[in-house]
């Protein structure tokens, strides 16, 4: 495992430089990954465009900033990712701007495809099923948990959808973006402080 995560490391990005890999893969006209189809394409234009705006509007609250700047204990934020996944556009802002509040928090972001070995780790009901958040130990490098790859309450919609329609069609997906818009990255937030305050007591 130890080894596994070393080797990530040495593959991994910044979130800036995340977000200029993915632009400059759209300028090629390609997606992330080792799939390439015009529909990834498509959801990665949508993706940039998303997480344009977020990087403008979602707001940390006040109390998560404060116990954000208390952080004792030394992380490093691992962020399993693809740019054309939908879900990974709408959380990874909110992840960027909860790991620079404190300067305890080292965000790295590696390529799912870029790191088999890893994502196995991870998977959600044996789907490599992206993104997701690992949180490590700075010191140790052992995972103390992990977030993802949605929050409770869209993990739930999308259940809802396919137990009723049998499939997640291109509408369970417009309705999950309406979830992440009106829920504002508060449900992201919770959940991973909740991760965060078990390490630090």
């Amino acid at each position: 495992m130890k080894s596994i995560i070393e080797n990530s490391f040495s593959k991994s990005h910044s979130y800036i430089d995340y977000r200029k890999c993915i632009s400059a893969l759209l300028l090629e006209g390609k997606s992330s990954g080792n799939m390439q189809s015009e529909d990834l394409t498509h959801y990665s234009e949508l993706n940039e465009v998303r997480m344009n705006r977020l990087e403008k509007t979602i707001t940390i609250g006040i109390e998560n900033i404060q116990k954000l700047q208390n952080v004792e204990r030394e992380y490093i934020w691992l962020v399993i990712s693809e740019g054309w996944c939908g879900d990974a556009a709408q959380i990874l802002p909110v992840i960027y701007k909860m790991a620079q509040l404190s300067a305890k928090i080292d965000l790295k972001i590696v390529f799912r495809d870029e790191n088999d070995d890893l994502m196995n780790l991870f998977l959600t009901n044996g789907t490599k099923s992206v993104p997701k958040l690992l949180i490590v130990d700075k010191k140790t490098l052992e995972i103390l948990g992990d977030f993802g790859p949605r929050p409770v309450g869209a993990k739930q919609l999308i259940l809802d959808y396919k137990a009723k329609h049998g499939v997640v069609d291109e509408t369970a997906k417009t309705e999950l973006q309406l979830w992440y818009l009106h829920d504002k990255g508060q449900s992201i937030q919770k959940e991973i402080m909740n991760l965060v305050e078990k390490f630090e007591n």
